[in-house]
């Protein structure tokens, strides 16, 4: 019992640090707070995307009911999505993508691609990875959608979980070179240990192979080949420029990994 407590308890910190869902009144009472619960909270990442996920899935699908038989549907139905995701997220990780390229973009030195990093302001480099980005993700949507609705709904069930497993492979790769407390990434700035990579991996699991279930091994398989290629581009990007991750840092991967996830299962079909 104390086991499904904590897990439970664990699962609601990481939706209340990493969505807009609120959390609070007694439910955040019993849920507590302790600098190592939202640690932990992190091997929870992945089962964040499964809400994610939902949400996208059950928009897109509305959108492209609603809609008149077009051409043009799957892209309305994609954009429609991804508007989603982001009002559900509060654009938590679109934000450490921006803040990525301004600082990698802005400078060659490490201490000040750091500074400008902790820059709230969005710069130009910034903007255009954002604009990119979404481009990116509503185009390929699209092109996935036009295989159909239920391609479309799985490949957000698979990218938005595997792209929060992504992340938590860098932790456990690399060392926390951000402000340890002042930075967003303060609760995953200690090495995550292998049980709890474990859990995220359990959390990838079912969608997964509901995913394949749906389209076939294939595809999945790419989107996840394609998902591994960028998480080896993104930790090699950072060890090289930083030396090691920041919350940014990771923000920037889960937005790569998701797009490439698109990509590689969209090459497939």
């Amino acid at each position: 019992m104390n086991l499904a407590r904590h897990f439970v308890r664990h699962y609601l910190l990481a939706v209340q640090f990493f969505t807009r869902i609120p959390v609070t009144g007694p439910l955040a009472e019993w849920v507590g707070f302790s600098p190592a619960m939202l640690r932990a909270s992190a091997a929870h990442f992945p089962g964040v995307g499964w809400l994610v996920a939902a949400a996208a899935c059950a928009v897109y699908a509305a959108t492209a009911l609603l809609l008149p038989a077009s051409a043009f549907t799957p892209l309305a139905a994609a954009v429609a999505c991804t508007i989603a995701t982001v009002l559900l997220t509060g654009g938590f990780h679109e934000d450490g993508l921006a803040d990525v390229a301004d600082g990698l973009g802005g400078s060659a030195d490490r201490q000040r691609a750091l500074e400008i990093m902790k820059d709230s302001r969005v710069g130009a480099f910034g903007a255009m990875a954002l604009a990119l980005a979404l481009l990116a993700k509503a185009s390929l949507l699209a092109v996935l959608g036009s295989q159909g609705l239920a391609v479309a709904v799985a490949a957000l069930v698979g990218a938005h979980v595997a792209s929060r497993f992504c992340p938590l492979v860098l932790v456990r790769a690399l060392v926390h070179v951000g402000d340890a407390h002042g930075s967003k990434s303060k609760p995953l700035a200690d090495q995550i240990t292998r049980p709890a990579l474990a859990v995220a991996a359990l959390w990838c699991a079912a969608p997964l192979a509901l995913a394949a279930a749906t389209v076939g091994v294939a595809p999945v398989a790419s989107g996840l080949l394609a998902s591994g290629v960028a998480l080896l581009w993104m930790g090699r990007l950072l060890a090289r420029r930083l030396q090691g991750f920041t919350g940014d840092g990771l923000g920037a991967t889960q937005q790569v990994c998701e797009i490439a996830f698109y990509f590689g299962m969209a090459a497939a079909l």
